[in-house]
């Protein structure tokens, strides 16, 4: 990838004076065409050395935000990618196509709303169909409401698609891949600084991301005997079409500025961690791990 001055650099560069972005609001999901300013998913920056050269990938939610920054490394590292989004981001899932085509890689477009358990397992079905099998499984999809205030905000409607989204999703898709993963396969599940320092207005997402941090390690555990590592990666405040269409709007334009290290990071900020857990030239004898990637914000 660039040097660490050079994507940290275009980060700061993306931030106004308070580590945020400018006011601005979507309706859920949220596109990444109607953000101001576009996030940086590596496009420019990512230089690919061979780390997954032949492996096979599958990413949920993997059209945007961190998805698609993961989509990127992965296929410039070598590795075909399949993605799955919801059908509303189709536009989304279109450009990471091209950008993981244009790697050389081949790219599979898998919509579906991961909410239904028959399509979280057909997504992992045509995967394999289409990729030839799975080496690398990225739990990436997540859904949040940060609009309301405590509890009593929280609906029925609003639970029932969090804990979907999040849990039920990531259970599904992984039950379903298992039989597909060789020894030296990962899966790799994303949680969130929201684990260990929940924010009450996202009190739903925070307990969802704690619970994948649990299933993280318990999982480690009983697959590891079978060769397969399991880790996750907790981000903290990063700039995704999640954060406009669930957000409000003052929320937007201060997001991030509370961290140390003063801003609201990057998808392209996050890749890494997923490149580095994935190749099992570096990453062979770790598993049961989480990687922090949260500008400064401590998880333990």
């Amino acid at each position: 990838m660039g040097t660490e001055s050079e994507v940290a650099s275009k980060a700061e560069s993306l931030v106004n004076d308070k580590g945020g972005f400018p006011k601005q609001l979507q309706e859920p999901p949220g596109l990444t065409s109607e953000m101001t300013p576009l996030p940086d998913h590596g496009e420019e920056s990512w230089v690919g050395h061979d780390r997954l050269k032949g492996l096979k990938a599958l990413i949920t939610g993997g059209d945007s935000g961190i998805g698609r920054a993961v989509a990127i490394a992965y296929a410039r590292e070598g590795a075909d990618v399949a993605i799955s989004y919801l059908s509303e981001e189709q536009p989304d899932a279109e450009d990471t196509k091209r950008w993981i085509e244009k790697a050389g890689r081949k790219a599979v477009l898998l919509p579906g709303d991961l909410r239904d358990e028959d399509t979280a397992r057909k997504v992992v079905d045509d995967a394999v169909a289409e990729l030839g099998g799975i080496d690398v499984l990225v739990n990436n999809a997540a859904f949040q409401m940060g609009r309301g205030q405590g509890l009593e905000s929280i609906s029925t409607e609003q639970l029932d698609r969090v804990m979907k989204t999040n849990l039920y999703a990531m259970f599904w898709v992984t039950q379903q891949a298992l039989p597909h993963l060789k020894k030296g396969a990962s899966v790799i599940n994303t949680t969130s600084v929201q684990a260990y320092d929940p924010s009450e207005s996202l009190m739903d997402y925070a307990a969802t991301k704690a619970a994948i941090t649990n299933f993280t390690m318990n999982l480690a555990a009983e697959l590891g005997e079978r060769g397969i590592r399991v880790n996750a990666v907790a981000p903290g405040p990063i700039w995704t079409p999640l954060q406009p269409a669930t957000q409000p709007e003052e929320k937007v334009e201060q997001f991030g500025g509370d961290t140390p290290l003063g801003r609201a990071g990057q998808p392209s900020e996050l890749a890494g961690a997923y490149v580095f857990l994935a190749a099992p030239g570096e990453a062979s004898y770790v598993s049961a791990t989480i990687l922090g990637v949260t500008g400064g914000k401590p998880i333990f």
